[in-house]
């Protein structure tokens, strides 16, 4: 499996099974290789399902449960994945209600989206600063990537 890629089947997500994603981020976290990985992680989920199911994977309870198990052991996982690919807008679907237009793609609901963006703000700023890492630009370009434009007067009253 090449680096950066966490290959997720049915097996390990109908189980809840993190191992997967797990041996790639704890190898980089014993190896101090957290900081040299940024937005270098990308996902190759194969979930088996009926070739007349209609729905995106982040519209599957089982594989959304898999995702949310996963943000509650490293609520810092965006830091990680690769935004260039889509992982960072994809792992939100997983985590926060949406639906999808076939004009205007995913349309995130409004007000779970804030409460995601400013959670992630908050957590990503306290775990880059314990890992020695600049957080504030970081953080804005995360909330810009998903249309929260973060005033660095914000980041004054939180560090």
């Amino acid at each position: 499996m090449p680096e950066g890629l966490i290959a997720l089947n049915s097996e390990c997500i109908n189980n809840l099974d993190l191992s997967p994603a797990q041996t790639v981020i704890e190898k980089l976290l014993n190896d101090g290789a957290i900081a040299s990985c940024e937005q270098q992680l990308r996902f190759e989920i194969d979930y088996l399902r009926d070739p007349t199911d209609p729905r995106e994977l982040s519209e599957i309870p089982e594989v959304r449960l898999w995702f949310i198990r996963l943000d509650a052991c490293y609520p810092w996982m965006p830091f990680l994945l690769d935004w260039k690919a889509g992982e960072l807008a994809r792992y939100t679907a997983m985590l926060v209600p949406h639906q999808f237009n076939r004009t205007e793609g995913i349309q995130y609901n409004p007000e779970a989206l804030e409460i995601f963006v400013m959670q992630k703000v908050f957590v990503l700023t306290n775990w880059l600063k314990s890992q020695g890492i600049p957080s504030q630009s970081r953080s804005q370009s995360m909330a810009q990537l998903l249309g929260y434009e973060l005033d660095s007067a914000f980041f004054d009253l939180i560090q």
